[in-house]
């Protein structure tokens, strides 16, 4: 069966069809809409979607060819899914992105808590006002944006939290204890007719993962000692890292078996797609610019964290941690442009501004016992490794003789954390060949002082690591010379 929204009036400037004009079940009926069931609006919207070449999870970098296709087979299968990854691997993320498959607008009973169907109304208040009131029973219009519904699994979840629990409040206003209006929902049934998440499932008590199995097999629910059957419509999302199977709790076998679709995901597979999440996650916005090559040299530190033997593989590197890293240069620019009393132009971070954030990145990585009290040394050694590797991959073959001429008879530059970028560029003076160091860089036609001071320092830097300059550092000063 197919829904179909009254076209009525015009649609919105940002194309969002407006809310339907239908207020009662009879205008409803007028209208031709025709009911189905979440799972068949997932998979109706979804093919729409794939037959017309449009993007179907917004936002998601690096997942393409590995885990959005078992996505989407889930999603047609009409199966609910657990996420399986390590932390930072875009889970929530990817969950979040579903309800764009939603419809904009779908119908629902005013004044619902459980916001059901018009036409196929399951709580008992909804039944009554129904029997009631006929083809005048009241309508209202939910947009897809409150269809979503999220909890995150803790220890102290309860029963009552997710399913439902009796409500005092109108147990005293005069009801029995045995009307099934006195109940108060909890979050799954409150999310009917849409999609759940709950994250960190293992994190869940045993007791209350038991309180699930029917939500996920008979699809309802049933509170406390009432005779009540309740029947919902949605499609229920899990995420968890499988390193909490054996460290904080795990999923018990038979929720385990009522998972559609076990979905296994992974942080980002080429240094292409960790560039673009860095860019695309960031918040950088105007406050500061970060250059090509230092997005590059951040998405390679990155990668070698994860990479490396002196970190626990079992807990992962973070999406986050690349994150931080991109806004934690800026910040650094914009806090040298602020002491330096520069002038009003867009700060730029350079690559000194890398170091300092190495410390504040440090509890974002779990090490293994082995390097207890390296950490940062760890860390700045691969830091250090990524700068050469962007450096040879960005300068590797540009004729840098005119730079390392400043330095033939013994001269130096210092440069630093709060050293501005026209004191730089005065200290290293005119340089032969920047506007092709620059090219190379990304900021081909950059007219900035602090532009070209982060290339400079940057060329200065790869020609330390390449040995073919000497620097002392003291804080967060550097000399470079011979």
């Amino acid at each position: 069966m197919k829904s179909v929204q009254p076209d009525n009036t015009t649609h919105a400037a940002d194309g969002t069809p407006p809310r339907p004009a239908a207020t009662t079940l009879g205008e409803l009926r007028a209208s031709g809409h025709e009911f189905e069931t979440v799972k068949e609006e997932l998979r109706r919207n979804l093919l729409a979607r794939m037959r017309a070449g449009e993007e179907r999870f917004p936002g998601i970098v690096g997942f393409d060819q590995t885990v959005l296709p078992h996505v989407e087979r889930a999603l047609l299968a009409g199966h609910d899914s657990i996420l399986l990854g390590e932390r930072g691997q875009g889970k929530t993320r990817l969950i979040r992105t579903l309800s764009v498959l939603l419809d904009d607008w779908t119908p629902a009973v005013a004044g619902c808590e459980i916001n059901d169907h018009p036409y196929q109304p399951v709580c008992a208040r909804c039944q009554r006002l129904a029997a009631e009131q006929g083809d005048d029973l009241p309508i209202t219009w939910r947009h897809r944006s409150e269809r979503y519904g999220e909890k995150l699994a803790t220890p102290d979840t309860s029963v009552g939290d997710l399913i439902g629990d009796i409500d005092p409040v109108k147990v005293a206003e005069g009801r029995t204890l045995g009307d099934p209006e006195t109940i108060h929902f909890g979050l799954v049934p409150r999310t009917n007719r849409g999609i759940f998440c709950l994250n960190e499932l293992p994190d869940l008590a045993e007791r209350i993962q038991v309180a699930l199995l029917n939500v996920l097999e008979e699809r309802d629910i049933g509170v406390r000692g009432y005779a009540l059957r309740l029947p919902l419509d949605l499609v229920l999302v899990a995420s968890a890292n499988p390193e909490d199977y054996t460290n904080r709790g795990r999923i018990i076998t038979p929720l385990k078996d009522r998972f559609g679709a076990e979905i296994r995901t992974h942080y980002p597979p080429s240094l292409t797609d960790e560039l673009t999440l860095i860019r695309q996650e960031a918040d950088i916005s105007t406050a500061a610019e970060l250059p090509d090559h230092l997005v590059e040299v951040i998405a390679r530190f990155t990668r070698g964290v994860r990479e490396s033997p002196a970190v626990d593989a079992r807990s992962g590197v973070s999406a986050r941690f690349a994150i931080a890293a991109a806004e934690s240069a800026a910040a650094s620019a914009v806090r040298r442009s602020a002491l330096a009393g520069a002038p009003a132009e867009t700060p730029v971070a350079r690559v000194c501004d890398l170091p300092a954030v190495v410390s504040t990145l440090r509890g974002k990585v779990e090490f293994e016992v082995s390097e207890e009290g390296r950490e940062e040394e760890v860390l700045g050694a691969m830091l250090r490794r990524a700068i050469a590797d962007t450096f040879r991959s960005r300068l590797g073959s540009v004729d840098l003789s005119g730079l390392l001429a400043k330095f033939e008879d013994g001269g130096t530059v210092e440069s630093g954390e709060l050293v501005p970028a026209a004191d730089l560029l005065q200290r290293v003076g005119d340089i032969p060949g920047l506007a092709k160091i620059m090219a190379r860089l990304g900021m081909e036609g950059g007219e900035s002082f602090g532009q070209a001071a982060a290339a400079v320092e940057f060329a200065l830097e790869g020609l330390y690591l390449m040995r073919r300059l000497s620097k002392d550092s003291d804080g967060g000063t550097s000399v470079y010379g011979t």
